[in-house]
């Protein structure tokens, strides 16, 4: 569907339920190509189960477990700026913050809140959500 959206199989048109599965972002630093232009925002879509598995069979993945993050990013990148494709190889040409801004990204998008709880402010009784997760990028 347009968007980036999907509807579930055998939904009802009156309760038609929307699922997200691209998201916008804007690099803090930005992506400086080989004729040094600066592409700043993209796209990212959810992960698959196959987006997380196949990295694990790449040599590079197999060498230095750190750069399943730089694979894995490189698959779920849909658009960054005018860019013809995002792969792996301008993954790994970006800023260290702006690898960080996207590996948190990636688990924000794909967690849909599960780490995230509410919880209550003893002294003011204020509500807020604190983050539980602490995983990396590709672990579950």
């Amino acid at each position: 569907m347009p968007g980036g959206d999907t509807v579930h199989a055998g939904a009802d048109p009156a309760v038609e339920h929307r699922v997200r599965t691209e998201f916008p972002f804007e690099l803090p630093r930005g992506y400086v190509d080989d004729s040094g232009r600066v592409h700043k925002e993209g796209a990212m879509r959810l992960s698959t189960a196959r987006d997380e598995l196949v990295p694990l069979r790449d040599l590079r993945v197999q060498e230095n477990p750190a750069y399943l993050s730089v694979v894995l990013l490189g698959r779920v990148i849909t658009r960054l700026g005018d860019l013809p494709a995002v792969h792996d190889g301008i993954v790994e040409n970006m800023f260290a913050s702006d690898l960080a801004f996207l590996q948190d990204f990636y688990r924000q998008i794909n967690a849909e809140g599960h780490t995230r709880a509410a919880v209550q402010c003893p002294h003011c009784s204020e509500p807020f959500e604190v983050e539980l997760g602490g995983s990396r990028l590709g672990e579950s």
